[in-house]
């Protein structure tokens, strides 16, 4: 099967690395450059894919692995050293765009604290650092913060979350730098198959299917995003940009979870990230989760089989990342 390959502004690709059987970076970033990929997050500064990229061209956002969010809320140095390890020998051969301080934090989480404190700790190391390019430092945030998303312009976030997403958005709405937030229409339907249409999930509708005053939704993933913008707009955000940091469709270990699904959930997210959602039209930076599947995920089954290649390289489906 052949990859077509003509490159897109809007779409990255997640590089996971939960796996024992994965090609050395220098081959990963060649697949990415043979593919038209021209951006790229991965999950921590693994310095052999950092060293990789140097001179490819391609856009990376540099995540900070969860259990390092105290150390570096709490040490102006321990932030600086980071910084000082994970970014500047990179730079300008490398193009980083964000650094993403934790993923998918929840509010009860004891780490939820450490947040807030170590985006500023890490936003002033970067900017006490005179980079070349302006790196911006956010979090990835998923879902669940969500108390209401049906229709998407009564989105609001839970009152569980309200503590936690307000200080998150405060720091980025004073510091001009965009929310991550990880999207899957998957388990949304999976929580009800049978009210949620697989196609509506899929992108797939030919029609709208939801009628939101005078926008209408012909995807569970406009819904989704847009959900989002209402609540960023009601805890006064409204001008945050939101990119989908991960979103994708796995092709095997559960319900719906085919080939054909994934590959149609994701050639059709492709072609639909351009013209933005209902709410926000225009491009909306998004990225496929993921790469590779990943045998060492779990604890369902699906978590291994999200990725876009095989292991071995071999794409499961035809994509063209334009």
């Amino acid at each position: 099967m052949v990859l077509c390959v003509v490159a897109v502004q809007s779409i990255g690709v997640n590089y996971g690395t939960i796996a024992d059987d994965l090609p050395p970076a220098t081959e990963v970033i060649a697949l990415y450059k043979t593919s038209g990929i021209g951006k790229m997050r991965i999950f921590d500064p693994n310095q052999a894919t950092l060293q990789a990229l140097k001179g490819s061209g391609i856009s990376v956002i540099v995540g900070v692995v969860n259990n390092d969010l105290q150390g570096l809320a709490l040490s102006h140095t321990a932030a600086n050293d980071w910084v000082q390890t994970n970014i500047s020998p990179y730079l300008p051969d490398v193009n980083i765009s964000y650094i993403a301080a934790g993923n998918e934090i929840k509010p009860n989480d004891p780490l939820a604290k450490y947040v807030g404190p170590a985006m500023q700790n890490l936003y002033d190391a970067v900017t006490s650092s005179n980079f070349p390019t302006q790196i911006k430092v956010s979090t990835a945030i998923d879902m669940s913060l969500m108390g209401n998303t049906y229709p998407p312009s009564t989105g609001s976030f839970s009152d569980n979350a309200s503590a936690y997403i307000n200080a998150i958005t405060s720091f980025l709405v004073s510091t001009k730098a965009p929310l991550l937030a990880n999207v899957y229409p998957y388990f949304a339907y999976l929580s009800d198959p049978t009210e949620i249409k697989l196609d509506y999930a899929l992108l797939n509708s030919s029609g709208v299917v939801l009628q939101d005053g005078n926008l209408g939704y012909q995807n569970l993933f406009d819904v989704m995003v847009d959900s989002l913008y209402s609540a960023l707009e009601k805890i006064g955000a409204a001008n945050l940009t939101v990119i989908v940091t991960e979103t994708g469709w796995p092709s095997d270990g559960g319900v719906a979870a085919t080939v054909d699904n994934a590959g149609t959930y994701c050639k059709n997210l492709i072609s639909h990230v351009n013209n933005g959602t209902p709410k926000r039209p225009g491009p909306l930076e998004t990225y496929l989760f993921a790469l590779f599947d990943e045998n060492q995920k779990g604890p369902a089954e699906t978590e291994k089989h999200f990725g876009l290649f095989s292991p071995t390289k071999q794409p499961k489906y035809q994509l063209s990342f334009s």
